[in-house]
């Protein structure tokens, strides 16, 4: 489709749009269109043959499941397609993904902005009316802790020829009150 085509589509379907619920819901269902098609297509191409034309094997199209995926604008309800021999692993939306990427970087942002994981629940009920349980929320903080402490624990090398040090004071939340703490930084150079 070329850019004429879509610049005219998106005026046409722009005029039923009046609210901002309105286009949040347009996205949502252009999300939602966009994500089964392009499922669609990995199962056409996992499969070797479209839908509806004689198969090349013995595993065919078995109908869809239905998943609910937390996106930018809130939740939309995916019909996932499947195979009859179960082999088909979506690389788009992996299968028992409930969201997109993105919002594990959000989730990381508020936290690292001191709101307690209670607090990003009802954050992301508020922005998205979205229901993100606070176990999840832990779970994204949690492995991400691990890789920090994983970096942290490395091994280092004996001698750095050139070292930066400096120090940056930052607003940190500790037993319930904001309060100064100062972060030192270093930097070694080895090659």
């Amino acid at each position: 489709m070329d850019e004429k085509k879509l610049k005219a589509l998106a005026a046409e379907l722009a005029k039923g749009l009046k609210t901002e619920a309105d286009l949040n819901a347009f996205s949502r269902m252009l999300t939602k269109l966009t994500v089964e098609t392009a499922l669609n297509a990995e199962l056409t191409e996992h499969l070797g043959h479209e839908k509806n034309t004689p198969k090349s094997g013995s595993n065919t199209r078995n109908g869809y499941s239905s998943k609910t995926l937390l996106c930018d604008d809130g939740e939309i309800e995916l019909n996932t397609p499947r195979d009859r021999e179960n082999t088909f692993e979506p690389q788009l939306i992996k299968k028992n993904q409930t969201r997109i990427t993105q919002m594990d970087s959000q989730i990381l942002s508020l936290y690292a902005k001191g709101m307690t994981t209670r607090e990003i629940v009802a954050t992301f009920k508020e922005m998205y009316d979205a229901d993100v349980s606070p176990t999840l929320i832990s779970k994204v903080t949690d492995a991400v802790k691990e890789q920090v402490a994983e970096w942290q624990n490395r091994q280092l090398d004996a001698l750095y020829p050139i070292v930066y040090m400096d120090c940056i004071v930052v607003k940190v939340r500790q037993n319930g009150s904001v309060i100064n703490k100062a972060v030192f930084l270093a930097l070694g150079i080895n090659t």
